[in-house]
């Protein structure tokens, strides 16, 4: 079995997102352009790379701009087949928002935003477009020594509402407060938890629970408001939040009057440290934590119970001569308040693999790029992108299994002892094998011209 045969076999499943054979067919070119195309991932580039440059490329941006299919169904046939490899009752997703970097001023979903990569003492605003993204965190650890892997099941665009300008009425200014009250990025993390309940049912996993896995920005009332059934929330939370426990039987009241915060928890020598062994970093260590049970957090989750889980500061060291580090600790709430610590620590530390997603598809594939101003094809050519890249991911682990195998290039020197291959070690083994399977790709009507890329499936 070969990679690209995989890639093809799991792209075959999406005939029924797209009206039409061709349509079908261009999208499918499309994805795997996007993914061997070198250089800038422009739609231009794309179309020489799949032998479309001497061909009208009107039909090629008309795929995103009127053709209608909808590009979230692409992820359908992925979680169906993701779902074998995550055979547990929990179920961990990973989500976070990112933000792709654009240059057009008529680009309607486009606005100035805070860039995560400015310094803290001065912040910079980037013009693009923002993406809430869910993954499918795959425990590929519990048979192989092995990280987790991080699926893509789900990747929406999140703009802002336009605020009104200096004339406008007292009418549209409420009209605005309102819109920003439904059309947040919290509001959207509820939505997409309420969906990806819906799409696990649908592809078999009705019996499983679902751990959505989110960072601080949602921890909040939002979120912790409207949990989906069959469903917890994991998030990381303030060490200065206020607790509480529930008041006495015999008091009206519902909340304690005493307060506390987790800092407070962790401080606090009366309670012990446990430990429990987490697989990250390559290997299974050992990590300590508190947890304490039915609190409540009055402002942000209201009368729900929930469950606080204090991870303790790591050790780590650069290198063996130096000096011993310290992370910083850890707070998570979540809604779980009946399955083991172990579990739920496991997907917190997994959920990080949601951010080797962000780096490959905005460093490796150039996910973004595409020079598109339409208002319905600026949202849907990333998604195929996206959804290409987790079809990639999840064929090499049924290609060739989880960990890197003399299938893929030899190491350099300094990279001597990967366990599992890289992005672009995915995307070298798909240029060979397409240099050398030519005929797996004349169905979809993919034909190899380029000459930069016919050079480096050669090497």
């Amino acid at each position: 079995m070969s990679l690209l045969a995989e890639f093809l076999s799991i792209a075959r499943d999406w005939r029924g997102v797209f009206p039409q054979p061709r349509t079908f067919h261009r999208g499918v070119r499309q994805a795997l352009g996007s993914l061997v195309c070198l250089g800038r991932r422009c739609l231009s580039r794309i179309i020489w790379t799949n032998g479309g440059q001497h061909r009208s490329w009107s039909a090629e941006y008309f795929l995103h701009s009127r053709c209608q299919w909808e590009p979230q169904q692409l992820f359908r046939p992925i979680l169906q087949r993701a779902l074998a490899h995550c055979p547990q009752r929990l179920v961990g997703v990973a989500l976070d928002d990112t933000r792709l970097r654009k240059t057009g001023r008529a680009i309607p979903q486009a606005f100035y935003q805070r860039d995560p990569l400015s310094p803290p003492f001065h912040v910079n605003l980037v013009l693009g477009l923002r993406f809430l993204q869910a993954a499918l965190l795959v425990p590929l650890h519990r048979t192989s020594p092995v990280g987790a892997h991080a699926l893509p099941i789900r990747f929406e665009e999140v703009s802002r509402v336009k605020r009104p300008g200096k004339k406008a009425t007292e009418e549209m200014q409420e009209q605005y407060r309102e819109a920003v009250k439904q059309r947040n990025l919290s509001r959207r993390f509820v939505e997409m938890g309420k969906q990806l309940r819906q799409e696990f049912d649908q592809a078999g996993g009705r019996h499983k629970i679902l751990v959505l896995a989110g960072d601080g920005s949602f921890c909040n009332r939002t979120c912790f408001g409207e949990i989906p059934e069959r469903s917890v929330l994991l998030v990381r939370a303030r060490k200065d939040a206020r607790l509480c426990f529930g008041a006495a039987s015999d008091s009206r009241r519902f909340y304690g009057t005493e307060k506390f915060t987790p800092e407070h928890v962790r401080q606090d020598e009366s309670r012990n440290w446990k430990t429990t062994q987490i697989f990250y970093g390559g290997k299974r260590r050992k990590m300590s934590h508190k947890q304490v049970t039915d609190v409540f957090w009055q402002r942000g989750a209201g009368q729900r119970p929930l469950r606080l889980i204090v991870m303790a500061p790591t050790p780590y060291r650069k290198s063996q001569s130096k000096k011993l580090y310290y992370r910083d600790p850890a707070y998570l709430l979540t809604s779980d308040l009946h399955s083991s610590v172990k579990q739920l620590l496991q997907i917190y530390v997994d959920r990080w693999q949601i951010e080797v997603n962000h780096r490959d598809e905005k460093e490796t594939l150039g996910v973004g790029q595409a020079q598109l101003w339409n208002v319905t094809a600026v949202p849907k050519q990333p998604v195929l992108a996206v959804a290409s890249y987790s079809a990639l991911l999840l064929a090499s682990l049924h290609a060739f299994g989880p960990e890197r195998g003399t299938a893929y290039a030899e190491l350099p020197k300094w990279r001597r002892n990967a366990r599992r291959p890289s992005c672009l070690d995915l995307i070298t083994l798909l240029r060979k094998e397409m240099s050398q399977q030519p005929d797996l790709l004349v169905p979809f009507g993919f034909e190899i011209t380029d000459p930069g890329l016919v050079q480096a499936a050669a090497a």
